[in-house]
């Protein structure tokens, strides 16, 4: 999920052509909102939107430096950007699926991470930079803090709310850096009001593969019906995508081994996964990321974009009428 992480973390389905067009037919109000690295001297990352058949693909921030998109709430967008402040200095901002209504949310500096929505979007949950990675903060439409969540580990990022608001799913550790003695990321559960933590995946012992920057359990996503939670994790070697109960029971891999799968959405219901990936290969030799939208029913993919940029992170919206 993180822009400075692209280099590092990376997939592909294997198969070039478009989703057939009735996916987009029956779903005439959503779009994929995606991020985009321009490769620019100026560590540029741009927010573009497409149909769910890849097609009408636009830049809807055309903006020098970072931005972001990291949630979708109906019809609005929530990114991160750096724009008017020091690069990658991050602030939550809002906007609509053709980029129009922009609108900064908080003045508050935020880690970059994910963000958990709630309430009819009333409600964000984030990462603020500068409390030492100790809580959460819930803020409301105007970025007032309405109350803090301390989760009560060294580390912690990439909160999600649940469906119905009342918990909190994140990525933690009991080690505060990568890389150092007992750093293990794992997703963790804890009701809203900071009690019930309790640890949901637990990384295979025997599994060596995941190197000190890789997932053992990357961003979390509640799927709609609440009944499972998503994530990737680097396992016998790859980056997949993995669902699981919030009881921590029945682990599932949603997609196949041979790619690196990493950051995905669910479709609002619950039907289509949409997310980001690339070929299995050499470190050195990582081909650019594409988007790519499978059918969990028959748990087919197709790749959406096939051009040479760097696209990841992709979020379904709503738009007000189909374009």
């Amino acid at each position: 999920m993180k822009p400075q992480h692209l280099v590092l973390i990376a997939f592909s389905a294997g198969c070039t052509s478009p989703p057939p067009a009735e996916v987009a037919d029956a779903t005439p109000n959503l779009r994929i909102a995606f991020n985009v690295y321009t490769n620019t001297p100026e560590d540029n990352y741009e927010v573009f939107v497409m149909d769910l058949d890849g097609k009408n693909r636009k830049n809807i921030t055309n903006t020098p430096g970072v931005e972001w998109v990291y949630a979708a709430h109906g019809s609005r967008l929530l990114f991160i950007s750096d724009r008017d402040t020091c690069h990658r200095c991050y602030f939550l901002y809002e906007m609509d699926a053709d980029g129009n209504n922009v609108r900064k949310i908080s003045d508050r500096q935020l880690q970059d991470s994910w963000i958990g929505a709630r309430l009819d979007g009333s409600e964000f949950l984030v990462d603020p930079k500068g409390i030492n990675d100790t809580a959460f903060y819930r803020i409301d439409e105007a970025g007032k803090v309405l109350d803090t969540l301390y989760h009560g580990l060294a580390y912690a990022n990439d909160p999600c709310f649940s469906p119905n608001g009342r918990q909190v799913v994140f990525r933690g550790s009991n080690a505060k850096f990568k890389g150092s003695a007992g750093y293990h990321d794992e997703l963790y559960i804890i009701n809203t009001d900071g009690s019930g933590r309790r640890q949901l995946t637990h990384y295979p012992a025997n599994d060596t593969t995941a190197e000190w920057w890789a997932y053992h359990a990357g961003p979390p996503f509640w799927e709609p019906s609440s009944s499972r939670i998503s994530y990737c994790s680097k396992r016998k070697g790859n980056l997949s995508i993995f669902s699981i109960k919030p009881d921590g029971t029945d682990e599932q891999q949603l997609t196949p081994d041979g790619f690196d799968e990493d950051w995905h959405a669910w479709s609002p219901d619950g039907s289509w996964l949409v997310y980001s990936g690339t070929p299995l290969v050499s470190e050195e030799e990582r081909p650019a990321f594409d988007i790519f939208l499978m059918d969990l029913r028959t748990k087919q993919a197709k790749r959406l974009t096939t051009d040479t940029l760097t696209e990841q992170a992709p979020v379904f919206v709503r738009v007000v009428a189909h374009r």
